[in-house]
């Protein structure tokens, strides 16, 4: 007796977006599994991460600058995924992102302007638009594996950081620590709600999504790229060029990247630090899968994702969760939503014999 694995003729179309949900059951049961075989009461822990930080305005407010960077990372991303093109250096891109924005903030320190803050947003966009321009060059002129070149380049992002901040851009008045300037008033995201960190890039963010959305569902551009991923042999005999949309996917998601940088910098960092993110370039992957590569299902997605982070900072300080848990329940989610796909797309017949299965 052996199994074989068979692709399913037919997918109900609404089961791809029930799957994110039964991913997410399974993940919440795992982890109240592994909380308590680690010694902590499961219920207790889950009410921690995902029930206590959104019943205080301070909680939900966290939660929207949290989501904020994933969601803003994962649409740029989504819109390559379709196309087949694997962007992995979303978090070498907000590196990037960041170092140019802020390099214009440090450039015009103790100047005040309303100028300051949009020519910072367009340079982070620059930047991680031209760290994505590597991989995108690789890929269409030599055929260069795009998986590789824009995760290693994430390596190299933070070094450059590093540099800057242990050299040229180091604080003068900083006590030797690794870290800028703090940016001036006109270099800092504005402030939405008095006493909270939430500022002007959700609302930002909330526009991108919808963009996207417009983009990919109801123009020409997003046609293209839907058709180059789902069926290449028709996309050449359209006309399509692969090319042309691998360097617009890869620029789009390497621009948000770096967008998402300067917000960061700009918004609850306020400077350039050696360590801008708890790794949201690599989660907005997660975000943008979850999502189902939909803008609008991105949004939900980005919102799960971060209060996985807010929840695991109170589960931290309220009853001694291990931070690396967190971690793993962020695997889990992706362990079980790459399953669910899976058998969503095939299924598994047990063989009897030759000729025979059941």
């Amino acid at each position: 007796m052996r199994f074989k694995v068979e692709q399913r003729r037919h997918i109900p179309h609404a089961l791809p977006w029930i799957t994110p949900v039964l991913s997410f059951i399974c993940t919440l049961v795992a982890a109240a599994i592994l909380f308590a075989i680690i010694g902590y009461e499961p219920l207790g822990a889950l009410y921690q991460l995902f029930v206590a930080p959104l019943l205080t305005v301070q909680g939900l407010s966290e939660l929207a600058l949290k989501a904020s960077p994933l969601v803003l990372i994962a649409v740029g991303l989504a819109s390559g995924f379709r196309a087949n093109v694997w962007n992995i250096g979303a978090e070498g891109q907000l590196i990037m992102g960041a170092v140019a924005g802020g390099g214009v903030a440090l450039i015009f320190y103790g100047e005040e302007g309303f100028w300051i803050l949009p020519l910072m947003c367009l340079a982070g966009i620059a930047g991680g638009m031209a760290w994505a321009a590597i991989p995108a060059f690789l890929r269409t002129r030599f055929a260069v594996n795009e998986i590789l070149v824009s995760l290693m380049l994430t390596y190299v992002a933070g070094l450059f950081l590093t540099m800057l901040i242990l050299g040229p851009w180091k604080d003068p008045d900083g006590m030797n620590f690794p870290q800028s300037r703090i940016f001036s008033d006109s270099a800092t995201l504005p402030t939405l709600i008095e006493g909270t960190r939430l500022n002007a890039g959700v609302l930002i963010t909330l526009l991108v999504a919808l963009a996207g959305w417009v983009v990919m569902a109801r123009s020409l551009l997003g046609f293209q790229i839907r058709t180059v991923g789902s069926a290449p042999t028709a996309a050449r005999y359209a006309g399509f060029s692969r090319s042309r949309v691998v360097w617009i996917t890869m620029l789009a998601g390497g621009g948000l990247a770096g967008l998402a940088g300067v917000f960061e910098v700009a918004g609850p960092i306020g400077q350039l630090i050696p360590k801008l993110t708890p790794g949201y370039g690599f989660t907005a992957i997660i975000v943008a899968f979850l999502g189902r590569l939909h803008p609008l299902g991105i949004l939900v997605a980005g919102l799960v994702m971060a209060l996985s982070y807010i929840g695991g900072d109170n589960a931290q300080v309220e009853i001694g969760l291990p931070n690396a848990a967190v971690g793993v329940v962020q695997a889990m989610l992706l362990f079980f939503l790459l399953a669910s796909d899976f058998l969503v797309r095939y299924r598994i017949r047990r063989v009897r014999s030759a000729g025979a299965a059941t």
